[in-house]
């Protein structure tokens, strides 16, 4: 029944996904997400006939989106605090002096990278460098989406927190 519904539950998170999560995460990979926590609960929900089915699938995928949206609405990931990609861009694109300032300022994000503890870093690392989603990263950490999203927020917190210190 999963695979019947996947082309409307794709049409339905694109129509309902928010210009802040498409700028962070695919459809394919809010769709997948969606999959594996209606497989991964399915033996705790009786549902009737395949009508049953389809509505806790599409309720599922509306509390997928707007958890993703509260994500990343959160004060500490908003865009306007997320600097590290545009201070690489912008240093290859400005003149010396803002090279030199771009720079500096990366050191200072690196520095306060090191102060974490490794397992954020490593978190941070397959999120903002390697690009992977969430799903991806506890599968290949074996933890939990959950516990995942959770060392990311954490750590890009602890560093933002260090970066206001000074």
């Amino acid at each position: 029944m999963l695979e019947t519904h996947r082309p409307a539950l794709t049409q339905y998170i694109r129509h309902r996904m928010d210009p802040l999560i498409e700028a962070r995460e695919s459809v394919a990979d809010l769709v997948q997400s969606v999959c594996r926590e209606v497989l991964q609960r399915l033996e705790q929900y009786r549902f009737s006939d395949e009508q049953g089915f389809r509505r806790w699938l599409f309720r599922t995928a509306d509390r997928k989106v707007i958890d993703r949206y509260r994500y990343y609405t959160a004060e500490r990931r908003h865009p306007s605090q997320e600097r590290t990609a545009s201070l690489l861009q912008e240093a290859l694109a400005q003149d010396p002096e803002q090279q030199a300032e771009a720079r500096e300022e990366l050191q200072r994000i690196l520095v306060a990278l090191q102060r974490l503890p490794p397992a954020y870093r490593e978190v941070i690392r397959l999120s903002r460098l390697e690009g992977l989603s969430h799903a991806n990263i506890a599968e290949r950490l074996q933890k939990s989406e959950g516990a995942v999203r959770n060392m990311l927020y954490r750590g890009i917190a602890a560093v933002s927190e260090q970066l206001e210190k000074g």
